[in-house]
């Protein structure tokens, strides 16, 4: 097939895919899957659900040929997907970039092999080094010690670069900001600072619990000597800011004070196989049911492509009271 760019409604090209392997995850982190609703009576996907990861290759493969150029391995807790390499090595002979998102609990055992099957990136989410306040807010009893030794294999075998996302939430992890800088800078992995948003309807969110991303550089800049860095596309979803003496760099994440609908390129595919347009949709577009009814390739890239070019998504940029009592997907169902 040959590569034909597909724009949505706003002139928005495709060319970074969300891949969900599994809805399971072993932290209960509350602005994601709070214990409460994610408990042990909460339904998670049959296993038979999922997409296999033939299935997965063949969504990916159709869509490289309307201009995809990475891909994200997600979850729920995505190393919790038995054999998660073998997707890996999969999809790293279709000569595209791979990242992999993870909780990094299972990671030191796992980065050995996934570098080896062809990995490039991993960004791992870690929201606090205070040991207590990591067990409280991920509400599991995962070590942060564990998660710094996963950190510390996947610099070693040459997943890079490597990058923490912090999510920051107002009265809860507020202190451990400049811990993070200080702990990570001079060692080539970035500390990303993401704004607590209002994905899917179970977290609780609030519009008080945010803390502006501005408000964090202030309080950073009184501490570090912090210089702008140009983005490298104008889809990056972080503002760059780099130490004034080259010892590294963090980032923000700001879908709330400063949505970037505008250029966002992003599709997400959940573990059953739905494409999903948006971060906060209420809903996506059965492509498993496409596979399984025997679309070869093609098929499936006009499936998307159809998809895409009738999306009109801009959530972050209209969030309004009307809009937050839309119903919307779990983040553990399509990744972050």
């Amino acid at each position: 097939m040959s590569v034909t760019d597909v724009n949505d409604e706003f002139g928005r090209p495709l060319k970074d895919l969300r891949i969900s392997v599994t809805d399971r995850c072993n932290f209960r982190c509350r602005y994601c899957m709070p214990r409460e609703r994610f408990n042990e009576d909460h339904t998670f996907l049959p296993k038979r659900a999922f997409l296999s990861f033939d299935e997965i290759e063949k969504v990916v493969r159709s869509t490289i040929s309307l201009g995809l150029e990475k891909v994200r391995i997600t979850g729920g807790e995505p190393l919790l997907r038995k054999n998660l390499p073998e997707l890996i090595s999969k999809l790293s002979k279709l000569d595209i970039d791979i990242a992999l998102t993870t909780n990094a609990s299972l990671l030191k055992k796992n980065a050995k092999d996934l570098r080896l099957a062809g990995l490039n990136r991993v960004t791992i989410s870690l929201d606090a080094l205070d040991p207590e306040l990591h067990k409280q807010m991920s509400d599991s009893n995962i070590s942060v010690d564990s998660i710094l030794e996963g950190i510390d294999e996947a610099v070693r075998v040459g997943l890079s670069p490597v990058k923490i996302n912090c999510v920051v939430q107002k009265g809860v992890n507020e202190e451990e900001v400049s811990k993070l800088v200080h702990y990570f800078r001079g060692t080539g992995i970035v500390v990303r600072f993401i704004e607590y948003m209002d994905v899917g309807r179970t977290n609780g969110w609030q519009l008080g619990q945010v803390v502006p991303s501005e408000n964090v550089l202030n309080h950073l800049q009184k501490e570090f000597d912090l210089v702008p860095v140009e983005p490298t596309n104008n889809s990056d979803v972080a503002v760059r800011w780099a130490h004034s003496d080259g010892s590294g760099e963090i980032g923000f994440i700001s879908s709330v004070t400063s949505p970037f609908c505008g250029d966002c390129v992003r599709a997400r595919l959940s573990a059953d196989g739905r494409l999903v347009t948006c971060l906060f949709a209420s809903g996506g577009h059965d492509i498993r049911a496409l596979i399984h009814n025997g679309a070869d390739e093609e098929i499936l890239q006009k499936a998307i492509a159809a998809i895409w070019t009738r999306r009109k998504d801009r959530y972050s940029e209209i969030r309004s009271e009307d809009t937050a009592a839309l119903p919307r997907i779990e983040m553990s169902y399509i990744g972050g």
